[in-house]
C-alpha cells in the first residue's frame, strides 16, 4: 500500500506546535497499525534550513511543482515573506492546485491561500487573533472562526493543538473512529474536537456564560466597532436602563460598559496593527476614532505602547 503523503510547506517563523500537532498523529497511527499508512515531508520555497518561531532550525527540501493528485500540501504560517518570494510561493500553490493536490493551512497561513485566490467559494478559518485583519483584507471569504474547516479539497486550521484534532478527524475518516481515539489516547487527548467547535480566545472567550442582556450588548458592540453606539442607545436596544446595564458590566467584568467597549475597540486595533498593513489612520477609523491623536492616546493608555510601537512588534500579518 502506498502511504498517503502530507507535505508541510514551512514559512520562516512557523509555529512548531502546529506542525508537531499535525505530524505526530500520523506517526502514532503508523505505529498502531504496524505499517506506513502515512508519510510526510518538510519543504520550503527553495529548500534548506527554515527556522521556527522558537528559533529551532529545520532542514527542508525544495517544494516540487509536480505534486501528485494524492498529495496534501499544508502551508505552515510564519513571518511575512518578501514580496518577490510571495509571488513565487503563490505561483507554486496555484500550480499544485491545478495538479490536483489538496491544499491546507495551519494558523496564519490561511492568508497565503487567500492571497493565491485558492479559498474563493470555500469555508475557511484562521487563528482568532488574526481573524479581524483577515476579514478586513478578504471581506468576501467565509471565515468561520471554527477550530478547523475541511471543505472539499481545502483544509484550514486555526493552529496550535487544533491541528491535532484536524488530523484525528482525517484519521477517523480513513481508518475508523476507534483507531482515531486510540491515537488521541497516545497524547492524553481525552476528547477529539470536531470542526463545528468555535475557537476560544481573547476578550469574547467567556461571553456564553454571561447574562442574556450582556451577551446581546456585547454582540452589538462587536458589530459596531467602526461606528460605536452610544451606551444609552445600547441599553435601550437590550431593554435595560443605562444604570442596569452598568451594574451588570461592573458585576461580571469589573468595568463600565463604556470602558469595556473601548477595550474591545483597542483590542481590534492591536490585531489590525500586528496582522495587517493598514496605515495607522485607517486602523483608527476601523475602530471608531475620528482622529489619530485621540486613538493614540487611548491605545497607549490601554496597551502601554504607541500604535507605531505595536506595529513594530508584529512585523507582519502572517505572524505565527
Amino acid at each position: 500500500m502506498i502511504p498517503q503523503t502530507f507535505t508541510f510547506l514551512l514559512l520562516d517563523g512557523f509555529a512548531m506546535i502546529s506542525v508537531a500537532s499535525a505530524i505526530e498523529p500520523l506517526r502514532s497511527l503508523n505505529r498502531l497499525v504496524d505499517h506506513a499508512a502515512y508519510g510526510w515531508r518538510l519543504v520550503s520555497l527553495r529548500g534548506g534550513v527554515v527556522t521556527a518561531s522558537n528559533a529551532i532550525p529545520f532542514m527542508t527540501e525544495a517544494v516540487s511543482n509536480k505534486l501528485g493528485s494524492d498529495d496534501i500540501l499544508i502551508v505552515c504560517g510564519g513571518l511575512r515573506i518578501q514580496l518577490f518570494e510571495e509571488r513565487q510561493l503563490l505561483g507554486a500553490l496555484r500550480r499544485a492546485a491545478r495538479n490536483g493536490a489538496r491544499l491546507g493551512s495551519l494558523s496564519t497561513a490561511t492568508h497565503v491561500l487567500a492571497r493565491a485566490g485558492l479559498l474563493d467559494g470555500y469555508r475557511c478559518t484562521i487563528h482568532w487573533e488574526n481573524q479581524p485583519a483577515f476579514e478586513e483584507e478578504f471581506p468576501n471569504l467565509d471565515c468561520t472562526g471554527k477550530i478547523y474547516e475541511i471543505d472539499r479539497d481545502r483544509l484550514t486550521c486555526s493552529g496550535g493543538t487544533a491541528a491535532l484534532d484536524m488530523m484525528l478527524h482525517l484519521i477517523g475518516e480513513a481508518h475508523g473512529e476507534e483507531l482515531a481515539q486510540r491515537v488521541a489516547n497516545q497524547f492524553h487527548h481525552e476528547r477529539i474536537r470536531g470542526e463545528r467547535e468555535d475557537q476560544r480566545g481573547g476578550r469574547l472567550e467567556h461571553v456564553s456564560g454571561l447574562p442574556p442582556a450582556m451577551r446581546a450588548a456585547i454582540g452589538l458592540m462587536q458589530a459596531h466597532l467602526e461606528d460605536p453606539i452610544a451606551i444609552a442607545d445600547l441599553a435601550r436596544r437590550v431593554r435595560l436602563s443605562p444604570r442596569q446595564l452598568e451594574r451588570l458590566f461592573l458585576r461580571y467584568e469589573g468595568a463600565t460598559p463604556a470602558r469595556y467597549y473601548l477595550g474591545m475597540r483597542i483590542d481590534r486595533a492591536r490585531e489590525l496593527l500586528l496582522y495587517s498593513d493598514k496605515p495607522i489612520i485607517d486602523v483608527a477609523v476601523a475602530v471608531g476614532f475620528a482622529s489619530t491623536s485621540h486613538f493614540a492616546h487611548w491605545f497607549k493608555r490601554l496597551q502601554g505602547v504607541r500604535p507605531s510601537q505595536m506595529r513594530g512588534r508584529g512585523g507582519a500579518p502572517m505572524l505565527a
